[in-house]
């Protein structure tokens, strides 16, 4: 593979190697779902076993794999890393995505038309943006990727995310044996960590081989997911979804790069929204609750011959938010500041692209039913970690920036993005307009104090110097 950005091929077993990958298979007894590099199936695979990978280690195997795969679970079961075997997670990925995604588009290369077309729609949406935001362009490169490459991208953002979820998870397993009993079951305390670490490796590879199949750059699902400052765009996906939308090819993926220049903009002078966004994540983790009930059936029923168990237990969700009113505010927290992200993405593009592209409504409602219904991959991210977000929120944060432009213009609406504390909370999302009419006289006194601290320069003001603020702005109604 060559003229790739990061300098990495894609997948040992290629799309382009069927035939071998087909013998393969037929070798292992399989031949009714493609390999994988452990030579087991994993959900959504496929073939015996496909809803188990260990289940699928011992049945339907040719004898002679035995060894081989009693060395994969030897190795499963040493290992000693993390919550989440990060390893295992980036090979089921990168497999999963060899595979071909659902509707039967294959990932492939990234040619030098596509990166060039790629480049040129962002420049474009940059000039675009300059008229709907304030906010200057965030992406200081362009890249084109094909799945594999998203995935080797994203991994280090997914590990962040998905750690202090596992980590959890991780120590209750200890937690579950009395304490005089844990010194004793110390190697049967160990196994279980490291089976634990492989089984979220499966599903979190799994989950995230599906959405490289789906997303169309790297902030689809309302989180920075790739290296700050560079907008990326996956050719490959951005051709199947407007395969059947009777929309220009080019315009899709204008579109498409307008989306992902604005949460690059964001994203990259808002400078606490990251932190903010991740702390909300971390702060909900911390408030699950662990189900020691179901933990400690699976202890004293787990049967070295069966491990599968193990499995079943992370697939069907061991934990679930505790209700209290600390954990539900920070559900909030999480799920208002991923609706304002998107709902202010959504405004601006919206303003960016109505009056030059025809397509600009119909693009728009497609997008906001396919964030909507979500897919397989999210609905596994939500059972791992017991997070479900809430786009129906979307609607109501895009009709409040649009309120707030209407009645401040875009400076003074995107001057929101100064500090956490001034942005609307989900009870403002409920009543946009009562939120706009209630904080407009205090967002102009705001302006006046920006102008002064900026001292008549022309340049546009620095939003992150305004955070010594914070005590002035508290009390204005909008926390």
């Amino acid at each position: 593979m060559s003229d790739t950005p990061f300098g990495f091929g894609l997948p040992p077993e290629e799309p382009d190697d069927g035939d071998e990958g087909k013998k393969k298979d037929q070798q292992s007894g399989g031949g009714q779902g493609p390999a994988n590099p452990f030579g087991f199936g994993f959900p959504g695979a496929g073939g015996p076993g496909a809803d188990n990978p260990l289940a699928a280690m011992f049945g339907s195997m040719n004898p002679n794999d035995l060894g081989a795969a009693f060395q994969q679970l030897g190795q499963m079961l040493s290992y000693e890393g993390g919550p989440v075997n990060w390893d295992m997670a980036k090979q089921i990925a990168r497999q999963t995505v060899s595979q071909g995604a659902p509707d039967g588009s294959k990932d492939s290369s990234v040619g030098p038309g596509e990166r060039s077309g790629v480049e040129e729609a962002v420049r474009l949406a940059d000039l675009w943006l300059d008229d709907a935001t304030s906010l200057p362009s965030g992406a200081g490169s362009a890249v084109a990727w094909s799945r594999a490459e998203w995935v080797e991208a994203t991994l280090p953002v997914w590990k962040e995310l998905v750690d202090p979820v596992a980590e959890r998870v991780g120590a209750a397993m200890g937690d579950v044996l009395p304490e005089e009993m844990q010194a004793m079951a110390g190697p049967l305390i160990g196994m279980m960590r490291s089976m634990g670490g492989a089984m979220f490796g499966t599903q979190i590879g799994q989950a995230v081989g599906v959405l490289a199949g789906e997303v169309f750059g790297s902030t689809d699902i309302g989180l920075p997911l790739g290296p700050a400052g560079r907008a990326a765009l996956l050719p490959v996906n951005i051709e199947a979804f407007g395969k059947d939308l009777g929309v220009p090819k080019e315009e899709v993926r204008l579109y498409l790069a307008l989306r992902e220049a604005a949460h690059q903009r964001l994203f990259a002078h808002v400078p606490w929204l990251r932190s903010h966004l991740f702390g909300a994540v971390e702060g909900y983790a911390r408030g699950i609750k662990v189900d020691t009930a179901k933990l400690e059936d699976v202890v004293g029923q787990l049967d070295p011959s069966n491990p599968e168990q193990l499995q079943d237990a992370l697939q069907q969700g061991m934990f679930q938010p505790e209700d209290t009113p600390a954990q539900k505010a920070a559900l909030a927290r999480l799920e208002t500041a991923l609706a304002l992200v998107e709902g202010w993405v959504d405004a601006v593009v919206h303003a960016a692209a109505k009056p030059r592209l025809s397509s600009a409504d119909a693009l728009r409602e497609t997008l906001r039913r396919r964030r909507a219904s979500g897919g397989p991959a999210e609905q596994t991210f939500a059972t791992l970690i017991g997070l479900e977000l809430r786009p129906r929120r979307l609607r109501d944060a895009s009709r409040l920036w649009a309120s707030l432009t209407d009645a401040r213009g875009v400076d003074g609406r995107d001057a929101l993005w100064a500090h956490p504390d001034m942005l609307p909370t989900a009870s403002d999302l409920d009543d946009p307009d009562g939120f706009v009419h209630r904080e407009h006289m205090d967002f102009s006194e705001l302006d006046k104090m920006l102008g002064e601290a900026a001292g008549g320069s022309a340049e546009k003001p620095n939003l992150t110097k305004d955070e010594d603020k914070k005590d002035d702005e508290k009390g204005d109604g909008a926390e």
